[in-house]
């Protein structure tokens, strides 16, 4: 887990040692600076989890840098350490955004009490918001589930952008199927709001795109992504904050959702920028269904044929949701795409048909959906899982095939979900299933899913080389792996690296 880190601010060298090696031997990463205008020096340079102030101290006092932590926006939980505390200075340390004051002399348990209250407090805070941000993601996506009218749902996307990032102006460029061309179809500001340009400079938005880069920029540096300059006029009409996130389809861009600030001191953060994504997933999703429907209509398509496509879309938005949601973990990012390549693979070198092979692919992408709900942050420590820790992670295959059994469109799923944590021998779980009586797109999944985790560096040991996890499977051949499973993915993967090396591009070394 992260050391958390303390900055102390103190005129008084008795009382910087002191707190330094206190707080040290509990664990705490300390740095003590004399007074506040090097203590903002170093909060500038640096990241910190809490910040003990003085509040009376040469050329900055606690007040002073309270101030100028707000003005920076900066996350960090503050205490005020005063000798002449009164209701008044509480009060006001209080509301310059001071967590807390304590006062001298102090005792130390006393200040490392109070810092883990504001730790913790400053936990629940962090997910309070994940849970409405969650909440919003999902209520919003519910509504764009509900509706096919294409105007409707870009209203909805506009709408929430503006509410849940506080943006004052959004646009929405979508890009036309026929033409291949981008073009803004809806354009709001919030409140009254005022008219003002904020056309985007699309090849250089699109080249972010494709470059898998964040964009969010500030003030001037927004320039080179707009079509007019942005920092000209008065002050109160400048551009402060600008935020794009594209709006994919099976990694084509069909779209970009800008979010523009001009109100002095908001700037977006990369928390709101990595929201407005997991929402523009959803949108872009919803986007297609609606497209999809209106063209079916306009085609006068027979019912099951739409019924079919819609599905394919819901599926999709069942994968999107399942990969986002592994964004959060540094651990796992990009875990089931590479699972389902590997998988893919494997189908291949075992004389899978076309659709028999991308089945196999649709579960590898989904056989994680179960561990939404997991607590990644009490599985990912260096020690060994504690027996409450190892029981949670093991409900996530059957979750899984709760979570997709309501769908039938999604059963042929559900193999990939339940059983890539069964042994070949009978000794895995949830079951205790051995042999051929686990699906075979189970057997293909587990040894996917085990060359990944081998080749994937994890909070108790750095990744291993290809040799050693190739070795590894053979040697569980006939125990935890279904042999011939074994033998066509070693065969192919060795296939794949040859061809991949022959065209000088990295592999797994």
């Amino acid at each position: 887990m992260e050391v958390t880190r303390v900055l102390v601010a103190d005129d008084e060298l008795s009382i910087r040692e002191i707190l330094s090696d206190f707080l040290t031997l509990e664990g705490f990463q300390v740095h003590a600076v004399e007074d506040g205008a090097l203590a903002l020096d170093e909060l500038r340079r640096h990241g910190y989890h809490v910040v003990l102030t003085d509040m009376k101290m040469p050329r900055m006092g606690g007040i002073e840098l309270l101030e100028e932590i707000h003005k920076l926006g900066l996350p960090v939980l503050t205490i005020i350490m005063t000798g002449f505390g009164t209701v008044e200075t509480a009060i006001s340390a209080i509301r310059k955004g001071a967590y807390d004051y304590i006062l001298k002399p102090f005792k130390i348990d006393e200040v490392i009490r109070v810092i883990q209250r504001g730790l913790d407090h400053k936990r629940l805070e962090q997910e309070n918001l994940a849970l409405r941000e969650a909440l919003s993601i999902y209520r919003i996506s519910e509504a764009m589930a509900q509706s096919l009218q294409l105007d409707r749902i870009l209203e909805l996307i506009v709408d929430a952008t503006i509410e849940e990032i506080q943006a004052d102006m959004v646009t929405l460029l979508l890009r036309d199927p026929a033409a291949e061309t981008f073009s803004e179809r809806i354009r709001k500001f919030a409140g009254e709001g005022e008219r003002r340009d904020g056309r985007v400079n699309l090849d250089e938005l699109l080249a972010q795109f494709h470059a898998d880069q964040p964009l969010i920029v500030h003030g001037p540096r927004a320039a080179r992504f707009l079509a007019s300059a942005v920092a000209a006029g008065p002050d109160d009409k400048r551009l402060v904050s600008f935020c794009s996130v594209p709006l994919r389809v099976r990694d084509r861009v069909v779209g970009a959702l800008n979010a523009y600030s001009y109100t002095p001191g908001r700037t977006f953060t990369e928390g709101q920028r990595k929201m407005l994504a997991v929402l523009a997933s959803r949108a872009a999703v919803a986007i297609e269904n609606a497209r999809l429907y209106e063209d079916l209509v306009r085609r006068n398509d027979d019912l099951a044929q739409a019924n079919l496509s819609l599905e394919e879309n819901f599926r999709t938005t069942l994968i999107g949701f399942a990969q986002a949601l592994e964004e959060a973990d540094r651990y796992t990012r990009g875990h089931s795409e590479r699972v389902s390549f590997y998988a893919s693979l494997t189908a291949e070198g075992l004389g899978f048909n076309e659709a028999e092979q991308a089945k196999v692919v649709q579960a590898g992408l989904m056989h994680d959906i179960g561990k939404i709900g997991i607590r990644y942050e009490k599985l990912n420590k260096p020690g060994k899982l504690t027996p409450e820790e190892l029981a949670m992670f093991r409900t996530h295959p059957a979750k899984g095939k709760r979570i997709l059994e309501p769908m039938p469109f999604m059963w042929e799923l559900i193999p990939g979900a339940y059983c890539h944590h069964e042994h070949y021998d009978g000794a895995g779980y949830p079951a205790g299933t051995m042999g051929d009586n686990i699906p075979l797109t189970g057997r293909i999944v587990s040894v996917a899913d085990t060359y990944d985790a081998m080749t994937s560096d994890r909070a108790y040991r750095r990744a291993l080389p290809h040799a050693s996890a190739i070795a590894e499977l053979e040697r569980c051949a006939g125990s935890q792996f279904d042999p011939r499973i074994v033998e066509a993915f070693c065969r192919k993967i060795e296939e794949h690296r040859r061809a991949k090396m022959a065209a000088n591009e990295p592999v797994i070394r």
